[in-house]
This record gives structure tokens, C-alpha cells and sequence, in this order.
């Protein structure tokens, strides 16, 4: 269990596809070969059965599609939340680029310095990020950097630091104590995968559906956020009537971010927590 929630806290989730560049390069593809062809077969490679035709390919192999995040902060003393995402202008092909997408977030964070909160991110999300970011030669030098002794500073790369929260890890284990998000989640009255799934991003990126990403990757990130104020709350560090205002301040923070018509989206985020949370309380 963590031990304390931080001046500032991001919710983050990423997400990938097979990238087709790394199938040529380390399988020997044919050049010209197209990228859902290349996709194809860097999933046969990768062990595709009749009953699972997209396996889940080593994180290395894949490339970065977007990242999103639910950040708190507090400021005058109060929390203030914002949600962001890359990359940010969908249409963008510059903004496209995995070495944009990584660059500016882990930059970002090197920044800052928030206490990260992911599900799967020791072993999926983080990892991709570090990976991805060695194989495009980025350099994120604030963001690696690491105290002399773990309770001297932040630290993104220690197993247990408090400043990269897996949730997955906390709460789960092998076996039939093993969780996924939108299990966990839906139980608790939080949005899980209610308008996609993960399996359908890479066929939403090859045929150019960057919008419908970012918005599925918007998703798990607001989920990730909720479900890390419900166990905050269970660690204490929040209490009861805290953990109700904080599930207020968002709600009122999306609703004013729905004025904007990029927010819009959120709309249908709203709804399916409104039936959940009628569902679970009832």
C-alpha cells in the first residue's frame, strides 16, 4: 500500500499496437509489405491461434499510440484536477509520432516529479514507455534521475516507491486473486470497459481512428483515477465525507470541461458511471 497521497498525483494510462517498423526490422518483412499485413503476421509469429488471432505481443515490439492522464494538484490549498492527453492534436501527423508522445510525457513528468498511478504499470505501461522511449533514442534525464537512498526523493524506478503507484500490483495476485481493470471497476460502480476494448486499438489505428483512441485511452484513465480514490479512501488517506468530495470535484470538473466541445466525449463516461453507481449503491 502506498503511504501517502502527494502534493501532485497523475492517473495515467498509455496505449499500443504492434508497430510494423519493428516486425520488419527484427523478422526480416518485406519492406513494401503493408502495416496491417505486417501486423498480421507479427501476431502469427507471436503465437495467434484460431481462438485468440491477436495475441499480447512483447511490449518492445509495440509502438505508443497515446497517453492520457487525470492530474491533481493542489493549489491555494485546495485540489484542482485537469485532463490531458496525447497526442493532443489527433490530426497532427508530427503530434502523431511515438517519440512526440513519449518525449512530451515523460519530459513532463521529469518536471513535475507527481506520484504516477497506473493499473499494470510496473509491468506494462511504465515499462512500454522506458522501452519505446531507448528504441527511438529520446533522453529523459530529469525523469530517470534517482535519490541516493529511496526515502530522499522521487523515485520512478523503485520496486514499491510510493512515486509509481501499480495498482494491479496492490490489489492483485496469481490465480483466482488475479484482477483486471474493468472487473474491479465495474464492481465498485466505476466505468470499465463499456464503449471498446484494448484488443480493438490496433485495428483503430490502422485504419486511422486516432480520435476513438485517445477517448477509449481518456476512459481508462478517468477509471484508473477513481479507482485510486477508492483505495486511498481504504488506506485512510482520505475519509469518508473526503472521498465523497473528491468523486464530486471530479464530476463537477467534467462537467465543466464539457463545455468545451474536445470534452464532449465525456458525455457518454458520465452516463455509464451514473447507471453504475445507481446499480452498485442500489
Amino acid at each position: 500500500m502506498f503511504r501517502k497521497v502527494h502534493q501532485a498525483v497523475w492517473a495515467f494510462d498509455a496505449e499500443w499496437a504492434p508497430d510494423p517498423k519493428s516486425g520488419r526490422v527484427l523478422y526480416g518483412l518485406p519492406p513494401d509489405m503493408p502495416d496491417a499485413e505486417a501486423v498480421v503476421e507479427m501476431w502469427r509469429r507471436g503465437g495467434a491461434t484460431e481462438q485468440d488471432p491477436t495475441p499480447f505481443l512483447k511490449t518492445v515490439l509495440c509502438r505508443v499510440l497515446s497517453i492520457a492522464a487525470v492530474k491533481r494538484e493542489i493549489k491555494n490549498g485546495a485540489p484542482v484536477l485537469s485532463l490531458s492527453w496525447l497526442p493532443r492534436d489527433v490530426t497532427d501527423p508530427t503530434q502523431q509520432s511515438e517519440a512526440h508522445i513519449i518525449g512530451t510525457f515523460l519530459s513532463a513528468v521529469g518536471k513535475v516529479r507527481p506520484q504516477l498511478v497506473g493499473f499494470n504499470s510496473q509491468s506494462a505501461d511504465l515499462k512500454i514507455l522506458v522501452q519505446r522511449a531507448v528504441v527511438n533514442g529520446l533522453t529523459a534525464p530529469k525523469f530517470c534521475q534517482r535519490p541516493e537512498k529511496p526515502w530522499e526523493g522521487e523515485d520512478y524506478f523503485g520496486r514499491g516507491s510510493d512515486f509509481n503507484i501499480d495498482l494491479m500490483d496492490i490489489l492483485g495476485s496469481w490465480g483466482k486473486a488475479g484482477l483486471s481493470l474493468n472487473e474491479l471497476a465495474t464492481l465498485c460502480g466505476v466505468p470499465g470497459k463499456f464503449d471498446a476494448a484494448g484488443e480493438q486499438v490496433p485495428q483503430m489505428w490502422l485504419t486511422g481512428r486516432w480520435l476513438e483512441i485517445v477517448q477509449y485511452n481518456c476512459f481508462d484513465a478517468l477509471t484508473t483515477y477513481l479507482v485510486w480514490l477508492r483505495v486511498a479512501h481504504f488506506a485512510g488517506h482520505f475519509t469518508r465525507e473526503e472521498y465523497e468530495q473528491e468523486q464530486e470535484l471530479l464530476q463537477h470538473s467534467m462537467f465543466e470541461w464539457m463545455e468545451k466541445p474536445e470534452f464532449e466525449f465525456l458525455e457518454k463516461y458520465m452516463e455509464e458511471w451514473e447507471r453504475l453507481r445507481h446499480l452498485t449503491q442500489g
